[in-house]
C-alpha cells in the first residue's frame, strides 16, 4: 500500500477489527462500532447498530462463564437510565439493546480481545469508558 505524503493529504486509517459474537458480528473501526445481527439475533428485538465511538459514555461489560454468556455494551446517552437498573430486568434489558454484543464460553478469547480493543478505541476518541 502506498501511502501519499504530499500536504492535505489524510493520514492512513487503520484497518477495521472484526469481532465475532453470538448471533452478531461487530466491526470496529477508529472512530465507530458497526454491529450486525444474524436473523437469529434480531429476534429479540436488537437490531443492527451504528454507533459512533464518541457518544460512548461507558463500555459495560460481564465476561462469559460455563453457566452464562457474558456481554460487551457500548452505552449512550439513550441507555442512561438502564445504568441505573439493579434487577433481572437489567440483564434482560442489555440483551436486548441493539448496542449489546454476546460472547458465550467458547467465544471468550474474542471477548477479550473486543473489550480491550473498544475500550482503547473509546479513550482514544477522548472518552471515559470507565463511566
Amino acid at each position: 500500500m502506498a501511502y501519499d505524503f504530499s500536504k492535505g493529504s489524510a493520514s492512513p486509517q487503520p484497518p477495521a477489527q472484526v469481532f465475532k459474537g453470538y448471533v452478531a458480528t461487530v466491526t470496529l473501526y477508529a472512530d465507530r462500532a458497526d454491529i450486525k445481527r444474524t436473523l437469529m439475533g434480531k429476534v429479540t428485538g436488537a437490531k443492527d447498530a451504528v454507533i459512533p465511538l464518541k457518544d460512548v459514555i461507558k463500555v459495560q461489560s460481564k465476561e462469559p462463564t460455563r453457566l452464562a454468556n457474558g456481554y460487551v455494551q457500548l452505552a449512550t446517552e439513550e441507555d442512561r437510565g438502564q445504568l441505573r437498573i439493579a434487577t433481572a430486568e437489567r440483564e434482560k434489558a442489555i440483551a436486548n439493546n441493539s448496542r449489546t454484543v454476546m460472547f458465550t464460553w467458547n467465544q471468550r478469547e474474542t471477548y477479550a480481545a473486543y473489550l480491550k480493543a473498544i475500550t482503547a478505541e473509546v479513550q482514544t476518541q477522548g472518552g471515559n469508558p470507565f463511566g
